[in-house]
């Protein structure tokens, strides 16, 4: 194993995703980025490598306990000790309730819940033999509140929230920070300005989550000392109602 200390983003790709391996590896540690098809990562990786930094993709099916433990084994073994693990994955689909067949609950509470599980576990089997290190889910309005067509994703979030809540209390004692992260609004991101241009139209420039200054805070939270460790942090554009 290498020494260089390593970020792990479950849920890499052209938005928040990539923004924290970007902003993670510009302060030195070797972006480990995870999607479904590592091929989706090649445009990512070649960013952070231009800029100086390291970056590996993985293809991993994070729903999937074996190939998510080989992962988290293949990066200690081969890449660098693992300091920060960020859990990015939502399953943001509106279904109405007369319509929702129990697989597509399933799958959704899978992407958005169990995942997040399965990186949360695996990334304090290793963190807490050497006592440090950072666990960040990145939540959404729907882990506070449900709202009409959206029984699956926010029982999912909802779910998720909890087990950050559960980790933190029992992880800090060995040194370990959790943290939930509570996106509160539209991310500026290709999918939603093209699923959404009439939002994006009548919002001003900086009436979007701006993936960048998201992946800020999501840093800040890493540099906490423990005598002030943040659990819980909402970020939301400055237009948004709430």
């Amino acid at each position: 194993m290498g020494n260089t200390p390593v970020v792990l983003v479950f849920g890499a790709g052209d938005g928040l995703g990539g923004a924290l391996a970007r902003r993670f590896a510009r302060e030195g540690l070797h972006a480990c980025v995870v999607r479904r098809h590592a091929d989706a990562l090649a445009t990512l990786c070649d960013e952070i490598r231009n800029a100086g930094g390291a970056a590996t993709a993985f293809g991993v099916d994070a729903r999937d306990e074996d190939q998510v433990v080989a992962c988290f084994d293949r990066i200690e073994a081969d890449i660098g000790p693992l300091t920060v693990a960020i859990h990015n994955i939502g399953a943001n689909v509106p279904i109405p309730i007369l319509e929702f067949s129990s697989r597509k609950y399933r799958k959704i509470w899978e992407m958005a819940c169990f995942s997040g599980f399965l990186m949360g576990r695996e990334a304090a089997r290793r963190m807490a033999p050497r006592r440090h290190g950072t666990i960040l889910f990145t939540g959404a309005t729907a882990s506070l509140r449900g709202r009409e067509l959206m029984a699956g994703f926010a029982g999912a979030k909802h779910a998720l929230r909890a087990l950050a809540q559960s980790m933190a209390r029992e992880l800090a004692p060995q040194g370990i920070h959790v943290a939930h992260v509570v996106i509160d609004g539209p991310i500026d991101m290709p999918w939603i300005r093209e699923n959404f241009p009439d939002l994006v139209q009548s919002r001003p420039p900086d009436g979007l989550l701006r993936p960048d200054d998201i992946a800020h805070s999501y840093w800040m939270l890493h540099c906490q000392h423990r005598s002030a460790w943040t659990f819980e942090l909402d970020l939301r554009p400055w237009v948004e109602t709430w």
